[in-house]
């Protein structure tokens, strides 16, 4: 069984993957497809990312890592937005 996150009110890990995904000029479609090339058993399309950016599915924790590879950025910023680690970023507001 696979472990998810649930997501909380505060933390907006939706809204940061899809600023980070704009950063690196990534269209969901291109996001889902990256992540279904590097693992296969994660079973997402287009519809599963954009219901995941805007905090209406939880992720799993196979796909943050995954996202977190395909971005390039850590898991700290995947869950509180960009950081100091983050270079040329804003940070994302609330």
């Amino acid at each position: 069984m696979e472990q998810r996150i649930i997501q909380v009110n505060d933390i907006n890990i939706g809204k940061n993957i899809r600023y980070f995904r704009k950063q690196r000029k990534l269209s969901q479609e291109q996001m889902a497809a990256r992540l279904q090339l590097m693992n296969s058993n994660l079973n997402i399309n287009r519809v599963s990312f954009n219901k995941i950016e805007n905090g209406k599915q939880n992720p799993t924790v196979t796909f943050l890592i995954c996202v977190q590879q395909i971005l390039q950025t850590s898991m700290d910023s995947i869950f509180y937005g960009p950081g100091p680690e983050d270079e040329n970023t804003e940070k994302i507001l609330p």
